[in-house]
């Protein structure tokens, strides 16, 4: 593969098995030859507006075949894709549209909306064209795609990444996984998140098939079960802690599923192993193949490669990250930049081939984390502190800042607070994850309003500024006023201190417990039209939503409630269990 781009391996594949399934969602499927097809479709249009080698292309398209039409149509010819997701709040859009200069987007007409009064060109993938030849001035070292990460400054940054910086990763790779035909792969992230690149590619590359999975089915850890079972899937690729959603689905079947999976690749966020171990009671480590591969958008997906075994279990302390991809290097340097003997941690440092170009018109900021060390290799400098072990694997420790990760993705709490701060109520803000149980982490505010404001009119006006600028995944689950920011001794935020205030039990008269348990139902079931007397299954709660539920009772009154004591299980009901168990 060595040489080529994306989209040309994958002509090569389409050409060899025209009639081969290349991508399914239910009640869709599209073959290799077709999407070809349809993805030539794409190019005299895409050309005629002056896309070429360089030039960035919008693709906004919901989870469908369409997408990969457009993505594989933007590449053929020889732009490099910038997703831009149509559930993003209008702001979010319209400042990747500037960010990145787009002036041509991809996009299929269901989300025409989003679009509108734009100053775009847009190319619809859902109308047929002529099929153009593929552009011949692209080249390997040529721009595939630019995501865009968390800034630091409130502002996110686009990554330039390569088609070589992609095409190594599946070669470098391919010992492995050994992927084929035969493989199933999901595609259950999002097109933003870069871990979308390991999964479309892991199939397209090598001649499998495709699986979409619907917004609705990824949110929902008992459907995407039946969905692995039904498409026979082979290779799945989680987060950890989206798995251990999946986990929980499946250890409520009594017996052990037909599963077909051979690999399940976490990445994303840290591995913590005691999360898999009623998985591997279950089914052993060895099919699937359970692996954990630390990387970054920076460095193209992955840097890292560990099985992990059973034995993992007996230290839970270590989130093992293993051996470098074979292109790779790893260096552990301390504040001096010097090398770290074995077992101290230190900032870890990423060099070889896997390396992005850059970010997007951000010269300075590419310097300073794209530098190169006193032997002239150039090194990516990822804010994550790791430590070698005696047998030379590494192991992640954290972070190095404060930013932060939910769902896989990459949060700075800045960006959040500078939302919040827009607010000229708001003289200070502070933003803090919180684990709420079963790897639920969520992004708590805490605000500090000036001297007259209406708290609760406050934050009614800060929720809604937080769904105009951020996307779903940065918006802070709960904004508490606070009188004043706590500092520790070295001058630092406290957001411990902070995170332990919102767990205490809000025992004051003038917020009853049906107004508390109503919030909290809201908070998981992600609604705010909670009727007190209806079954909250009947509003979608899953039984995991409801053991979420009860452990967010327990910790703000100090319970332990199992959800047993109480036939009904609605707000009206739960809240009487909680005033019971106070007055008793």
């Amino acid at each position: 593969m060595t040489g080529r781009c994306l989209h040309q391996i994958f002509a090569e594949r389409a050409a060899a098995h025209p009639g081969r399934i290349a991508v399914s969602t239910p009640g869709e499927e599209i073959s290799y030859g077709d999407l070809d097809a349809r993805a030539d479709g794409l190019v005299p249009r895409l050309r005629a507006l002056g896309v070429g080698p360089g030039v960035l292309v919008g693709l906004c398209a919901d989870r469908s075949v369409e997408m990969i039409v457009g993505l594989l149509g933007i590449l053929k010819a020889g732009g490099a894709y910038v997703p831009i997701d149509p559930t993003y709040p209008d702001k979010r859009i319209e400042y990747l549209l500037a960010d990145s200069g787009v002036t041509t987007v991809v996009a299929v007409s269901r989300v025409a909306a989003v679009l509108e009064d734009r100053p775009v060109r847009t190319v619809w993938i859902d109308e047929p064209g002529e099929p153009g030849e593929p552009a011949d001035d692209v080249t390997d070292g040529d721009l595939a795609y630019v995501i865009y990460t968390s800034g630091s400054t409130g502002a996110p940054k686009g990554v330039l990444v390569e088609h070589r910086n992609a095409v190594r990763l599946f070669e470098r790779t391919e010992q492995w996984f050994g992927f084929d035909e035969n493989d199933v792969v999901t595609m259950f992230h999002s097109v933003s998140f870069d871990f979308s690149v390991w999964e479309i590619w892991s199939a397209l590359l090598y001649g499998g098939r495709l699986v979409i999975v619907p917004a609705h089915v990824a949110r929902s850890p008992e459907a995407f079960r039946e969905l692995l079972l039904t498409e026979g899937v082979t290779a799945l690729s989680q987060t950890p802690s989206a798995f251990r959603h999946l986990v929980a689905a499946d250890a409520r079947r009594r017996e052990p599923s037909p599963f077909r999976l051979r690999h399940v690749v976490f990445g994303g966020e840290r591995l913590d192993v005691e999360v898999l171990g009623s998985w591997i009671e279950r089914y052993g480590d060895e099919k699937p193949e359970l692996v954990n591969m630390y990387g970054i958008t920076e460095t193209t997906v992955h840097v890292t490669y560990r099985r992990v075994l059973a034995d993992d279990l007996r230290h839970p302390e270590i989130s093992p990250i293993g051996v470098p991809i074979p292109d790779l290097s790893l260096r552990l340097l301390d504040a001096a930049g010097r090398e770290v003997p074995d077992g101290v941690a230190a900032e870890l440092y990423v060099g070889g081939a896997g390396l992005a170009r850059g970010y997007l018109d951000r010269p300075e900021l590419t310097a300073e984390r794209f530098a190169e060390d006193a032997g002239g290799t150039r090194l990516y400098r990822t804010g994550d502190v790791a430590v070698r072990l005696p047998g030379g694997e590494y192991a992640y420790v954290g972070r190095a800042d404060d930013q932060i990760k939910v769902r896989g993705f990459r949060i700075e709490p800045r960006e959040v607070e500078l939302c919040l701060l827009g607010d000229p109520r708001v003289t200070g803000a502070v933003v803090a994850p919180r684990d709420f149980g079963e790897g639920d982490v969520r992004l708590l505010a805490f605000v500090v309003p000036s001297d007259g404001t209406d708290h609760e009119e406050l934050t009614k006006a800060l929720t809604a500024r937080a769904a105009e600028e951020l996307p779903v995944h940065a918006r802070p689950s709960q904004i508490h006023t606070i009188a004043e920011i706590p500092m520790t001794l070295q001058g630092k935020v406290d957001r411990g201190a902070l995170i332990d205030q919102a767990k205490r039990p809000d025992t004051s008269d003038e917020v009853p417990p049906e107004r508390v348990v109503r919030r909290i139902v809201a908070d998981v079931l992600d609604r705010d039209d909670i009727p007190l007397d209806t079954d909250l299954f009947d509003l979608g709660a899953t039984s995991l939503a409801l053991t979420r539920i009860i452990a967010q009772i327990n910790d703000r009154y100090g319970l332990a409630l199992t959800g047993a004591e109480t036939d009904e299980a609605t707000v009206r009901g739960l809240a009487a269990c909680v005033e019971e168990r106070q007055n008793a």
